[in-house]
């Protein structure tokens, strides 16, 4: 039986009429022993029944012959290559510890214990190096979206998959007609003041990747102009009518519900479509808190570079730290900012770079005053909701649960973010999700309206 081909170096064409052969063949590999000689026709008719071979669509084994290297007019030498055995299992092996690695260097080496957070990860790593199709990292503040962006970058960057550069923005900094022209430059003269002519910062990132924190800041007209420079890779920056072209990954990141900005008219859903398709929610620190003593061991490895100057806990102090960390007493409203803070601040205050109880103490009193201040008098919160009968009227235990509900509205920017935190257990067992609704529902209640809350809060 002869296959023919109309060019031999033609991958498409020699892997698939090899691939149809295959398939046409009555193999049984139980009663015989197939061998497939590899030495002879081009390197691309080697690499596709490698593939075939390795796939078992061929369910034999590889056979390459050489002639005798110091008498040609010798027999020559046949190997046979088995892709079963054992030995080859040192390329899967080391492959897995290169996929372990890219895992590793995502969290920054920090050998976390969170499962959901691991399985995060993991598929994002995957991502990473599998797609240049935009990623959106949701959560709140302090979170880590900032250097999870940075370190897919890196991860790529060593994998050849980038060669520009990683341009991070904060949106919430571009304001009025300066946010058009950060993000898409402009001409000489295009506007009062524009002396010469700027590359914004999507060109900036071209053949790189363009992180985009807080991205639901972005006026409505700059989201349109995001969305055409993502569809068409080309742009008109200010002034000018003539598009530049940039070819970027971009990854976005909120800690806004962007559906929920949608539906009141912030967002634009082809945008949240376009930028949608790898979502992925960052967990709180308070969500994590088996992942507290190796982050405190990594902000102080981060420290000592930083400083050039190494400090560490005595036990007593390192044990109570942790105990106050791991507990319900640390609420965690900065996340990774505030561990970041507090390591930092024990560290320089430590006399001979050991952290004692004392200087654990001290710190706990800070964090617990910070929490305290940025909670705006939440006892007397609902005080500010309802009028005293109304208050009088409440049994303790709903008095005490709406306070808290209302301290949760007005952390969140939108009563479905509040909602996410508020029905964490309950959402989950849920077919259908409204978080919105359920917060409505229970604050009307109380005659307590949305409209209410946000004029409270400014």
């Amino acid at each position: 039986e002869t296959t023919n081909f109309i060019n031999p170096w033609d991958f498409e064409e020699v892997y698939a009429k090899l691939f149809d052969w295959c398939q046409s063949q009555d193999f049984d590999p139980e009663q015989n022993d197939y061998l497939f000689h590899i030495t002879t026709g081009t390197h691309v008719a080697q690499i596709c029944i490698f593939l075939l071979t390795e796939s078992r669509h061929f369910p034999g084994r590889l056979i390459q012959t050489s002639p005798d290297k110091h008498h040609a007019k010798h027999m020559g030498r046949a190997q046979v290559i088995d892709l079963d055995l054992s030995r080859y299992d040192q390329l899967a092996t080391r492959f897995d510890q290169e996929h372990l690695t890219g895992k590793a260097f995502l969290k920054g080496g920090i050998e976390t214990c969170n499962v959901k957070f691991n399985s995060l990860i993991a598929q994002i790593e995957k991502v990473a190096i599998r797609s240049s199709a935009p990623i959106l990292l949701s959560g709140p503040t302090g979170a880590g979206k900032s250097q999870l962006a940075s370190r897919i970058y890196q991860l790529k960057k060593r994998r050849a998959m980038v060669g520009g550069e990683f341009v991070a923005v904060n949106c919430a900094t571009l304001r009025g007609d300066n946010a058009m022209a950060a993000l898409f430059g402009h001409t000489k003269g295009a506007f009062t003041g524009a002396l010469q002519a700027r590359e914004g910062f999507l060109k900036s990132a071209d053949q790189g990747v363009l992180f985009l924190d807080e991205i639901g800041e972005l006026g409505i007209e700059e989201q349109a102009m995001l969305l055409h420079a993502l569809e068409n890779k080309s742009f008109y920056p200010v002034g000018s009518d003539k598009p530049l072209r940039s070819n970027f990954q971009l990854i976005a990141g909120t800690n806004r519900d962007l559906k929920a900005e949608v539906l009141e008219g912030r967002f634009r859903q082809d945008l949240l479509a376009r930028i949608n398709l790898w979502h992925y929610e960052l967990p709180a620190l308070r969500d994590r808190r088996e992942d507290i003593a190796p982050n405190i061991s990594y902000e102080l490895r981060q420290y000592a570079e930083r400083e050039g100057t190494r400090a560490e806990f005595n036990k007593e102090a390192r044990d109570r730290f942790l105990q106050f960390a791991q507990s319900t007493d640390a609420l965690w409203q900065g996340n990774f900012r505030d561990l970041n803070a507090a390591i930092t601040r024990m560290s320089t205050l430590a006399d001979s770079s050991r952290i004692t109880l004392r200087d654990v103490e001290d710190e706990i009193l800070r964090l617990k005053n910070s929490w305290s201040t940025t909670q705006v008098g939440a006892a007397d919160l609902i005080e500010r909701y309802l009028p005293q009968d109304a208050i009088d009227s409440l049994d303790l235990f709903d008095r005490n649960q709406l306070n808290y509900v209302l301290q949760v509205c007005e952390q969140h920017d939108s009563l479905a973010s509040a909602g996410r935190e508020l029905f964490q257990a309950s959402r989950l067992e849920k077919k259908q999700v409204n978080d919105s609704s359920r917060l409505q529902k229970y604050l009307a209640k109380f005659g307590i309206s949305t409209s209410s809350i946000k004029q409270h809060k400014h």
